[in-house]
């Protein structure tokens, strides 16, 4: 481009640091194996040669983003309404999430400020692990959640899919994000959802 912008923004993912249990990951971590991280890997590096046209490249690494909307969470919705959530797999697996709100304004933290450059992780502070996770949407929504998923049935269901999205484990911090002053919305999930979902906190 004759006129190139100052800023280019890539959409990646957290998939980039594969499947690593509870170590805990920034910016710095190395690649993962399997499908995902090889993508996001490639996607990155796709992303990075418009820094040879004069451009700050900014990589935002997004965990799953809550929003009933749609996504992960509202596909969670009917079957957790019915009372037939449950944990996949053995639960221990660590979920970054982040919620649309922040999602968003991490899209203009990354816009707007020029000491952003490279990969970011747009996740909130604090992971939570599947079993956490399903227990707290079950007591926002005031439903039971008595029916995991197995690792089996998962992988019958959804083919090799359900180890690089849904049994895949990675604890990220959003540590760019926090260095550069950005202020979360929302921090504890339990709160998070609640309002997402327009329910009241549980006293």
């Amino acid at each position: 481009m004759d006129d190139p912008p100052e800023t280019f923004v890539c959409a990646s993912a957290i998939g980039y640091y594969g499947s690593r249990g509870d170590e805990l990951l920034d910016e710095d971590s190395a690649p993962g194996d399997g499908f995902l991280a090889v993508v996001c890997r490639e996607w990155e590096e796709a992303a990075s040669q418009a820094a040879h046209g004069g451009m700050r490249v900014v990589m935002l690494r997004f965990g799953t983003i809550l929003t009933p909307a749609g996504g992960a969470l509202a596909k969670m919705l009917f079957p957790f309404n019915l009372g037939a959530g449950g944990r996949l797999g053995s639960g221990r697996q660590q979920m970054s999430w982040v919620s649309i709100d922040d999602a968003i304004g991490a899209i203009y933290q990354a816009l707007l400020d020029g000491r952003l450059t490279g990969p970011v992780n747009v996740v909130a502070p604090q992971a939570s692990t599947n079993r956490a996770f399903t227990e707290t949407l079950g007591r926002v929504l005031r439903r039971p959640t008595p029916f995991p998923l197995p690792e089996l049935g998962a992988r019958i269901l959804f083919g090799e899919m359900a180890d690089e999205m849904l049994l895949a484990s990675a604890r990220v911090r959003p540590r760019k994000l926090e260095e550069s002053g950005f202020v979360f919305a929302d921090t504890e999930l339990e709160g998070a959802l609640s309002r997402l979902l327009g329910k009241a906190a549980m006293p």
